[in-house]
């Protein structure tokens, strides 16, 4: 028989940390002021006159330079539980994290290849 009880706790914090940005969100569109006038609507460029469209097209290589980082500092953050507990863990796991590291290597040959390591 399962013991529901035990995940009371569980459920009145996904109840409440589900209901509080909804109340946050309810609450700024109801007092929030609705006024789009210019003023509002043009960009703001430290109290200065903008010049020119606010829409600025960037290069698409500062993307995936920063999305590659962002991959392999993720990845790396899952590589360090498993290596301050890789005496206690077994062969299995090794193999598995062996595994994942040549993934990650086929992964930046690939960027590298490709050249979304290139600054230029």
């Amino acid at each position: 028989m399962f013991l529901l009880y035990k995940y009371d706790i569980f459920w009145a914090f996904l109840i409440i940390s589900s209901v509080i940005p909804i109340l946050a969100f309810l609450i700024s569109a109801v007092l929030a002021p609705i006024s789009k006038g210019p003023e509002k609507l043009s960009s703001y460029e430290s109290g200065i006159e903008p010049m020119g469209d606010a829409w600025l097209q960037f290069r698409i290589r500062y993307y995936m330079f920063a999305l590659v980082f962002v991959v392999f500092d993720v990845e790396t953050v899952f590589l360090y539980p498993w290596a301050m507990s890789f005496d206690v863990l077994g062969v299995s796991v090794f193999i598995e994290a062996f595994i994942f590291m040549l993934i990650l290597i086929v992964g930046s040959v690939y960027a590298w290849r490709k050249g979304a390591l290139e600054w230029s």
